[in-house]
């Protein structure tokens, strides 16, 4: 996930914490802690065994993974509600990109893997769980390009389904900014266009009753640790709708503006009427 640098909209006030929040933040926290403490140093474990025996191939850990994300929305109590069907074969996912809740929201949809700055591999906590989970990090080197396409095309092609976020930014859930194209040229490699697909996901959030529309944002400067206490500390939830599209096929794609234009409008044609500001 990247750092949120859209600067669009003046963020939603945040209210002071009442007793009654400070136990639901201490409770939901705790039951997601102890998801992380107990599931992922099982995955670190398996995944040595994983690695010498399936190399890039990861046939088990991503199940860890799956699970501990579709739990941590029950502990939350976020409704998730799920429209279309992911891709089978191999390919890559495309979707909008809202706020740290993507992570859980995406994984428990579906088994994948994140692309993300190389800055994020340092971010306290979220660093170490990327790691753990097999996320991509790219830098934004021209030198080191024809690597990261290699390294994507290595991922693709043992079978990892990686998910891009072609904004490049969060934003407040009301908006789907432009799709960047150059994140799309790798997909067009002589090695992966004739065997991808690349499906188009829609994150669609609808806040909590009397919570503002962007509830579930996290953009410009806003920090971390008061959006997540905001949403740990809701009395009831709202809903997301994950919505999977039709995948494009890139062997009838040569172009990566086309692809990148094709796969923002499937996006923006996933929310609702009105939903977009």
């Amino acid at each position: 996930m990247t750092r949120s640098t859209w600067q669009g909209a003046d963020p939603p006030a945040r209210r002071d914490l009442s007793l009654r929040d400070g136990l639901r933040v201490a409770r939901r926290g705790a039951g997601i802690a102890a998801l992380l403490a107990v599931c992922f140093p099982i995955l670190l474990v398996l995944r040595i065994p994983e690695r010498l025996i399936f190399g890039l191939n990861r046939p088990v850990t991503p199940h860890i993974t799956q699970f501990v994300c579709r739990m941590a929305c029950r502990v939350l109590g976020l409704r998730l509600r799920v429209r279309g069907a992911p891709m089978t074969g191999p390919g890559a996912y495309v979707a909008n990109h809202v706020g740290w809740l993507d992570i859980f929201v995406l994984n428990a949809g579906k088994r994948l893997y994140f692309v993300a700055k190389s800055e994020v591999a340092g971010w306290p906590g979220i660093g170490w769980l990327a790691r753990a989970t097999g996320t991509v990090f790219i830098a934004r080197d021209p030198r080191q390009a024809a690597a990261q396409t290699r390294l994507f095309e290595d991922r693709l092609r043992a079978g990892h389904r990686l998910l891009f976020f072609p904004e490049g930014t969060s934003t407040d859930g009301r908006r789907v900014l432009a799709f960047k194209p150059t994140l799309f040229q790798a997909f067009l490699s002589e090695r992966l266009r004739d065997v991808l697909q690349v499906q188009p996901v829609t994150l669609v959030y609808h806040p909590p009753k009397g919570e503002s529309p962007e509830f579930y944002g996290w953009w410009g400067d806003m920090a971390l640790g008061p959006a997540i206490l905001a949403v740990l500390a809701v009395r009831r939830q709202g809903q997301v709708d994950l919505v999977y599209h039709t995948p494009l096929r890139l062997a009838e794609l040569r172009d990566r503006k086309a692809l990148a234009a094709l796969a923002e409008a499937a996006v923006r044609g996933g929310f609702p009427p009105g939903h977009l500001a």
